[in-house]
């Protein structure tokens, strides 16, 4: 089969649709090593001991959907939030049959349930961590905050690479420590804190196109346009040397509201 052009590639990478948080798309173009722990495996494990629970930032809900395939039971009262509509609207259609209830609304406080609420509330990489709303609606006496963070410098290899070196507090951003501070901050009690820094490989320029559109956080000016010329730069170095690697930083979060 011909190598594709630069051209191909960038233009498969900016036709594809990036609503939700599956990430197929990518097999055999970009590889992420996962953490030791297998999130979604555990979530699993305690959905099925949970009364109610809430899933924060649930993207197209794809997550949660996968920690309900390995439950043993389905929570009596089980909600979701996510903010960018096409999100939303893609996480109803998952995990609406499977009687959650998603609610659109806005990242930032006050969240849209009761104090005490839920005795169990979970996340997958969220944007941002509002620690006290999040014990707000944690049940007093054992409810409990279970999430993967994003942790910091996360993939900096390959921003750097298009915005040039950061300054320290950016590369702080997300640090466990300071993660562990607000949790502490807000009144709740850190039970488990790790973090593991796994390695990305990006095979070609398409796949970089398709991840910038959808973690639009990384370059947030980004466009194929703005960038053509660092575009074309990558793409000459994956074909000189092979894929390009960074590394993503994970922080496994546990914090219970006494």
């Amino acid at each position: 089969m011909a190598q594709r052009t630069f051209e191909e590639l960038v233009a498969e990478g900016a036709a594809e649709p990036v609503a939700g948080w599956d990430f197929s798309w990518l097999d055999g173009r970009a590889s992420e090593a996962r953490p030791s722990w297998g999130y979604q495996r555990s979530l699993g494990g305690r959905l099925g001991e949970a009364a109610a629970v809430l899933d924060l930032q649930t993207g197209g809900g794809e997550v949660l959907g996968g920690a309900l395939d390995s439950a043993v039971r389905t929570p009596p009262v089980l909600a979701a939030t996510e903010g960018w509509p096409p999100n939303a609207a893609k996480a109803t259609e998952l995990l609406g049959p499977r009687g959650v209830v998603v609610v659109r609304t806005p990242e930032e406080p006050p969240l849209p349930f009761a104090d005490g609420a839920f005795d169990l509330v979970t996340s997958r990489h969220p944007a941002t961590v509002h620690w006290e709303e999040i014990a707000r609606v944690l049940r007093p006496g054992g409810g409990t905050y279970f999430a993967q963070h994003v942790g910091p410098a996360s993939g900096f290899e390959l921003i750097e690479f298009f915005l040039g070196p950061l300054p320290e507090e950016v590369r702080r951003a997300r640090h466990p420590e300071d993660e562990a501070a607000g949790a502490r901050a807000a009144g709740l009690e850190v039970v488990d804190l790790r973090t593991e820094r796994l390695r990305l490989e990006f095979r070609d320029v398409g796949a970089v196109v398709y991840l910038l559109r959808k973690v639009i956080w990384w370059v947030p000016d980004f466009s194929v346009e703005r960038y053509e010329g660092r575009l074309r730069d990558l793409h000459d170095l994956i074909e000189a040397t092979g894929p390009f690697v960074a590394h993503s930083s994970r922080t496994l979060v546990e914090a219970r509201r006494p």
